[in-house]
């Protein structure tokens, strides 16, 4: 298990109430996987959604069509809206997002593999982003890009929740 699923954990079953859903992309259940593969995990994570394509995107987590239609699925208002439409769809605390590229796709402009991922916070207002990065993996294969991106997100979650005032009241 790596360290920022053990620290996750740590950091959410430390709070009370506070709950936890994914939306993935190109991850394609890799975050849901680091997740739930820690002990206790019911306690806080809710579920999660792979939302693949575009029309599922805006259809599930409120994506927004013509945008993500124009960026190919791919950019950081996308994951923004996957992570809040995640909040939305679970009642979440929090909400995890990744979209990008596993692997190169020439056609598409993409020189070599990277994603962006976010972070959302749910709250009586609706959600709200708390962070967003971009990340790259130039010369890794798929499954190692899944894998790292997936645990990206998990890091950018981790330094959301360590920040003053980020936590919504259980």
């Amino acid at each position: 298990m790596s360290a920022a699923a053990l620290a996750l954990r740590a950091r959410l079953l430390g709070s009370p109430g506070r709950t936890l859903a994914v939306a993935e992309s190109l991850t394609g259940g890799h975050l849901q996987a680091l997740i739930t593969g820690v002990s206790g995990a019911s306690g806080y994570f809710l579920g999660g959604v792979t939302a693949y394509t575009i029309p599922q995107k805006a259809r599930l987590l409120g994506v927004d069509a013509a945008h993500a239609t124009e960026v190919d699925g791919v950019s950081a208002r996308v994951a923004a809206e996957m992570a809040c439409g995640a909040c939305r769809l679970f009642g979440a605390d929090f909400g995890v997002a990744t979209t990008g590229y596993a692997e190169p796709a020439p056609g598409r402009g993409v020189a070599h593999p990277g994603a962006w991922v976010a972070v959302a916070a749910g709250g009586p207002a609706g959600p709200t982003v708390l962070g967003q990065r971009r990340v790259e993996f130039p010369g890794r294969g798929r499954q190692e890009v899944q894998q790292a991106v997936a645990e990206a997100a998990l890091d950018l979650l981790l330094e959301c929740l360590r920040a003053p005032a980020t936590a919504p009241a259980p």
